[in-house]
């Protein structure tokens, strides 16, 4: 039969980031920097709390904001680490960041809204506002990937509904720093526009922690935080994830959230409880020894990279070599079994991203590797 499908579904495209790393496999990359998972199991005392839970039985519908538990520790949480204060009824649990977000986009976006993205900025943005029949406006940050008040002015208009802030940033590792903060604040101050904080990264951080924009609770009806348990705490495969925002949105927030998921896994909640409690440094040290090995080893390459704060990627410039992102990582690939992901995936195709949570010895392989073709192409 001839199916007819949502005339939507024309702007949503698979994800180029897997889409790539499929390529990759297929020809067989020995070496492979791609996605964004950490290389670490998920500590035992996580894994044990969610057995205790299945003990418990402990298998059950939970309710569709999430397990009283695990709600009151995220508000434990923003205030031990974020300084904020969230009460219970202004939490939701998610399957994820991805899905918060997605949810919150169902929600809040009317036709031909726009919402502002700085770029590069993560793949899946894009495909979920148009699907929503918005647009995204796309903030360019290069070269210092934080952003311009006079250029982010530029971009407001009676069609902005909200801007979308990814820090730690996937894929440049970049931290928004004081000015930026204060350069979007005194955009949106007394304004309708939301604040959505896709904050995934925010605890693996390199430096002294500064506090991110949640941090102006003044307008906290205009913030929206999604959160996610995946990379802090190695729980990829657990889907588990939290939104923090006003009462009213979020009671409309639910509604589509309801009809998405019905609700989060109960024994994976108790899990979750756990983790909030489990100090991610020990990871976070490790990934800090693996991005200073790489951004020197970049460096003396002779590549132009800006110097990650936090999260686990790195963003090198390759605009010299005068080819596409794509072919750049395709040839890498196929000449030297090395995988790297096309800055195109993150809307900026002179770059490519690196992602450093693999081990120490495909980082090293991959990293001599990449130096060799570097020094085919500029001799060629």
């Amino acid at each position: 039969m001839e199916y007819i499908y949502n005339k939507r579904l024309e702007h949503c495209k698979p994800s180029k980031i897997r889409e790539f790393n499929t390529i990759a496999t297929k020809l067989n990359a020995k070496y492979k920097l791609t996605l964004g998972e950490p290389d670490f199991n998920t500590p035992d005392n996580i894994k044990e709390a969610a057995k205790a839970a299945l003990d418990k039985d402990l298998t059950r519908y939970a309710p569709t904001v999430g397990n009283k538990s695990l709600i009151e520790a995220v508000c434990s949480f923003e205030k031990r680490v974020n300084k904020v204060n969230y009460t219970p009824d202004e939490v939701l649990i998610t399957s994820g960041s991805t899905e918060a977000l997605t949810a919150a986009l169902f929600t809040i976006l009317n036709d031909d809204d726009e919402v502002i993205v700085p770029i590069p900025c993560y793949a899946l943005y894009e495909p979920v506002i148009s699907y929503c029949n918005a647009k995204m406006i796309a903030l360019d940050t290069r070269p210092s990937f934080q952003i311009s008040k006079d250029k982010l002015k530029s971009l407001i208009n009676n069609k902005t509904k909200a801007i979308l802030l990814t820090s730690p940033n996937n894929p440049t590792g970049t931290i928004y720093d004081d000015e930026t903060l204060k350069n979007i604040y005194e955009i949106v101050k007394g304004t309708n526009i939301l604040v959505l904080l896709d904050n995934c990264y925010d605890q693996l951080i390199y430096e002294e922690r500064r506090l991110g924009f949640s941090k102006y609770q003044d307008i906290r009806d205009q913030i929206i935080v999604c959160q996610s348990f995946s990379k802090p705490y190695a729980m990829t495969g657990w889907r588990l994830g939290y939104m923090l925002g006003n009462k009213e949105l979020l009671d409309k927030i639910s509604i589509i959230h309801q009809y998405m998921v019905v609700c989060i896994n109960t024994f994976v909640q108790e899990a979750g409880v756990e983790a909030l409690n489990f100090d991610p440094t020990p990871f976070v040290e490790s990934y800090r020894k693996r991005r200073d090995y790489v951004y020197d080893r970049l460096i003396n390459m002779g590549l132009e990279v800006n110097k990650p704060e936090g999260a686990f990627y790195i963003f090198p410039k390759i605009s010299e070599f005068g080819m596409s992102s794509f072919d750049f990582c395709l040839n890498l690939v196929k000449e030297k079994s090395v995988a790297l992901i096309p800055g195109d995936c993150f809307l900026t195709d002179d770059y490519v991203r690196i992602s450093y949570c693999v081990d120490n010895d495909t980082i090293v392989n991959a990293m001599d590797l990449l130096e060799e073709y570097i020094n085919e192409l500029r001799r060629k």
